[in-house]
């Protein structure tokens, strides 16, 4: 397959129809001016911590998307302050932080706290699991916000919205190539999540590390790969610098939901104007991020390759033994942990019927397209 063939499949496209409606009607409403009636209503002041550091602008974006729908929603007078990784809380900390009630939101990726409770990790996604317009549907319309926000709301005293998805990620950086099980023993990886845990289960030595530390590790030879989110980041984070070998696919972030995480009690005091502003802010930040990734990624793709990066597909054994493990994984956490079982029984019968169903519709149109292009 030719070079800028092999861009043009890698590239994602489809968004909700629906869901882009709803950001053009928000961004109509801004346009004309159409905001809430604030004359009677609190001036709030909100700091926002999150896992990003500043220079990555699309994933940080999604917070200010949010913040300056906000403020321009209501007037000005509920203003949120994103801030980036470290300056009020460290980036892996942010439910920590928020759920103690030191900060009164947050943005992050909740996969990031799965020690915690491993069924956050649905609030993400799951290696194998769903793309980002499959996600949107399970948490929008198929009952997965419902059942995450009881769990939050029980174990940590907070509510949270989907605010950001990345769309179908890369399968990281390497520094040397891995074509079989045996190339990943031994091997050190930054990589999160239930991801991270299917790693180690296939002999990798797992690290988590916040996005503005991956490269120094790289650099000084801490980890031999990492993972972030996709050429145009992963690009910004200069990672292209420190390793040769770029994988594909992301089989653990087929379509990552990032979050916006409110301290409850903080939640319970706005104004029912002001909660319904947040939503609407939310689901905006949720669209434009990943409509950016898509618009952004295949020319930093290009870029990187005419750098001298080298693409690589995982291999059919490494993603055969990657997908069984996950299953095994998820089957054990079942047996241990009741609210992780309640969602994944849920989710699993979910994903079933919407992969068969784009299998139908979506997978035939995409396989009479992209075959054209090898």
């Amino acid at each position: 397959m030719k070079r800028r063939n092999i861009i043009k499949s890698l590239s994602q496209g489809a968004i909700a129809a629906t869901t882009v409606g709803i950001v053009g009607g928000c961004q109509k409403a801004q346009n004309q001016g159409v905001n809430i009636d604030t004359n009677n209503l609190p001036t709030v002041n909100w700091q926002m911590a999150t896992s990003w550091p500043l220079s990555l602008d699309t994933i940080f974006g999604g917070a200010k998307v949010l913040a300056d729908r906000v403020k321009s929603l209501t007037n000005g007078k509920f203003i949120i302050e994103p801030r980036a990784a470290g300056e009020i809380a460290p980036g892996l900390e942010v439910l920590n932080v928020v759920s103690q009630g030191a900060v009164q939101c947050g943005h992050t990726a909740a996969y990031y706290y799965i020690g915690k409770s491993p069924a956050v990790a649905f609030g993400t996604g799951l290696p194998f699991g769903l793309t980002a317009q499959q996600q949107n549907a399970w948490l929008y319309e198929g009952g997965g916000l419902t059942k995450l926000q009881e769990i939050y709301a029980t174990k940590f005293n907070v509510i949270q919205f989907p605010a950001g998805n990345t769309g179908a990620q890369m399968g990281g950086w390497f520094r040397k190539e891995v074509n079989s099980i045996n190339d990943l023993q031994g091997l050190k990886m930054r990589i999160p999540g239930l991801g991270g845990q299917v790693m180690a289960k296939l002999g990798v030595t797992v690290q988590n590390l916040p996005g503005g530390e991956i490269f120094q590790a790289l650099q000084t030879g801490a980890i031999d790969a990492a993972e972030w989110v996709g050429p145009y980041d992963d690009e910004k984070l200069g990672l292209n610098k420190v390793a040769k070998y770029y994988y594909y696919p992301g089989w653990w972030e087929p379509g990552p939901t990032l979050e916006v995480q409110i301290n409850l009690d903080e939640w319970k005091k706005l104004p029912p104007q002001y909660q319904s502003v947040l939503q609407t802010a939310a689901v905006e930040s949720n669209v434009t991020m990943l409509a950016r990734y898509d618009a952004r990624n295949n020319e930093a793709l290009e870029r990187l390759l005419q750098a001298g990066v080298q693409l690589r597909p995982y291999s059919q054994e490494i993603l055969d033994a990657a997908e069984k493990a996950s299953f095994a994984l998820y089957d054990e956490f079942s047996g241990k942990d009741v609210d992780f079982k309640t969602v994944y029984e849920q989710w699993k019968t979910f994903r079933n019927r919407i992969y068969a169903w784009n299998n139908l519709n979506e997978g035939s149109f995409s396989r009479h397209i992209y075959n054209k292009l090898s």
